[in-house]
C-alpha cells in the first residue's frame, strides 16, 4: 500500500508541476518550480523534463533539504521547503539526474502575509531539536536513587534459587541420557 501512495503523490506532483510556468534554467533544460516565486518557509514542487533516469536530486542553499526527484518517461518531480531564514533574492539550484546536470535559479520573495510591525511568526520548519521520549517515566526514574534501586539480598536469593533449579534440570537430563545410551 505504501508504494501506491508514493506513486499517486509522484503522479500528482507531475501533473501539478506540468501546469506551472517554467523557471529559469541556465543549461536550457525544462525546469518548473511551483510556486514560481516562493516566500521563505514555503513548500515548493520541482519538475524537470529530459532526464534519462528515474531518479534525481535538486540542491540549493535556499532549500531546507535536497529534493529527491522521481518519475519516468524523462520527467522527474519532487518537493522540498524553502528555508525560513532566507532573505529575498535569487538562489542557484543544481538538478542532477543520471548524466544530466541542469543549473537554474529560484527567486525567493518577501513574505507579504506579515506586516512590517508584526512580530515574526513561528518558523514553518524546525530550528532546533525536538525534545522527545520518556513520557512520564523520566521524572520518576530521575528521582530514584540508583544505589537504593540496585540488586539487594532478595534479588541475590532469587538468583541463586533459579541457578540451582537450572543446575538440577541439567543434571537430571544428563542422567536420563546416560541411562538411555548405556
Amino acid at each position: 500500500m505504501g508504494s501506491l501512495k508514493v506513486t499517486l503523490c509522484a503522479g500528482a506532483a507531475v501533473v501539478l508541476a506540468a501546469l506551472t510556468p517554467t523557471a529559469y534554467a541556465a543549461d536550457g533544460g525544462a525546469v518548473s518550480v511551483t510556486p514560481v516565486s516562493p516566500a521563505p518557509g514555503a513548500d515548493v514542487a520541482l519538475k524537470i523534463s529530459g532526464c534519462a533516469g528515474t531518479t534525481g536530486s535538486a540542491a540549493s542553499a535556499a532549500f531546507v533539504a535536497d529534493a529527491k526527484l522521481v518519475g519516468a518517461s524523462g520527467t522527474l518531480a519532487g518537493e522540498t521547503r524553502v528555508r525560513t531564514s532566507l532573505e529575498p533574492g535569487s538562489y542557484d539550484v543544481k538538478i542532477t539526474c543520471g548524466s544530466l546536470t541542469v543549473k537554474g535559479a529560484i527567486k525567493v520573495v518577501a513574505d507579504t502575509s506579515q506586516s512590517p510591525s508584526a512580530p515574526p511568526s513561528v518558523p514553518a520548519s524546525p530550528v532546533a531539536p525536538v525534545h522527545a521520549g520518556g513520557g512520564g517515566a523520566t521524572a520518576h526514574l530521575a528521582a530514584v536513587d540508583a544505589r537504593a534501586a540496585g540488586p539487594g539480598t532478595a534479588h541475590a536469593v532469587v538468583g541463586l534459587l533459579l541457578a540451582g533449579v537450572a543446575a538440577a534440570a541439567v543434571a537430571l537430563r544428563s542422567a536420563r541420557r546416560s541411562r538411555r545410551t548405556g
